[in-house]
């Protein structure tokens, strides 16, 4: 059920620096035609930088490990690929069908292929009210158990930033901050909440993620890395425009898979596209992170 693009598993066999992208962001976390120019763009930056992209997605039931330009065209059109975290991979690939991957569900993936490096836009996490409904991302259980190390700028901003650093912390996921002391609040540079240790250089990274694997700790290594300061938007803005859309969001009674999305595209609305800028920079940012720490950490193993 494996299908690993060539060049892909030539650079693995070599033990060469690749980076793991998710597919969720171009079927459901971006407007056509962003979606597909930011894909293509990550995907140049981070060869640019001297590592490999490896995109992520599910086809007629294959986990492929390395999407094709016409095939994150197809992810950004179609309107019957499934949202596909832990819990949905074996009905997607059992029934054939077509799945983007979430921060989750890219994490085994990129572990079964023996990915170490991942870098997305922002994780899952608890979400606002979770006291009441259970509502944590199936992101966090997964950066407990599975040996890949994420690159994001922070939990996205929608989330119960506080409970979800208490979560990774009681789960025994290291928070490294790139350049700084605080978690990375997504749209905004800080949350104002402390990571476990600041590292300057994908250098200490990569020896902390080597470090882990030869300690035998499962699990995966959570790395910040804030939001470029030019695309960086207001923390109170930002707040005001989330329980906003909040409110409308309880209205129309939506749940589920459906959250994320709805609340996203609602603060794009109201910042004029700003969130939108925002997040396509740090995705980009986040990449060329990733690419460096890929290979640091390719020098080492």
């Amino acid at each position: 059920m494996l299908r690993i693009r060539k060049d892909v598993e030539n650079a693995l066999k070599d033990k060469a620096a690749v980076v793991a992208l998710e597919s969720t962001i171009i079927s459901h976390g971006m407007p056509y035609p962003a979606n597909v120019s930011t894909a293509l763009s990550v995907e140049k930056i981070i060869s640019r930088a001297g590592a490999l992209p490896a995109t992520i997605g599910i086809i007629d039931g294959d986990i492929v490990i390395g999407l094709s330009a016409d095939e994150v065209e197809q992810f950004a059109m179609r309107k019957d690929v499934v949202k596909v975290s832990r819990r949905d991979l074996p009905i997607v690939t059992a029934r054939k069908n077509w799945g983007a991957t979430t921060v989750a569900a890219t994490m085994i993936a990129a572990s079964m292929a023996g990915i170490e490096v991942f870098a997305t836009g922002g994780i899952g996490g608890v979400h606002r009210g979770a006291r009441d409904t259970f509502d944590v991302s199936a992101d966090l259980q997964e950066l407990s158990k599975t040996n890949v190390s994420v690159i994001c700028a922070g939990a996205k901003a929608i989330l119960d930033l506080p409970l979800t650093i208490e979560y990774l912390e009681t789960y025994g996921v290291p928070v490294i901050g790139y350049k700084s002391f605080e978690f990375a609040s997504f749209y905004s540079e800080s949350s104002g909440l402390p990571v476990d240790v600041r590292c300057d250089t994908p250098d200490e990274i990569a020896a902390i993620i080597l470090t882990k694997r030869n300690l035998n700790l499962n699990g995966g290594i959570l790395i910040s890395n804030p939001v470029p300061s030019e695309h960086a938007i207001d923390n109170k803005l930002i707040e005001q425009n989330i329980k906003a859309a909040i409110r409308k969001m309880n209205k129309k009674d939506i749940s589920g898979k459906e959250v994320t999305p709805f609340l996203l595209s609602e603060i794009e609305q109201a910042t004029s596209g700003k969130s939108l800028a925002a997040n396509i920079a740090l995705i980009e940012n986040n990449a060329l992170l990733g690419a460096k720490i890929a290979i640091a950490y390719s020098k080492i193993i």
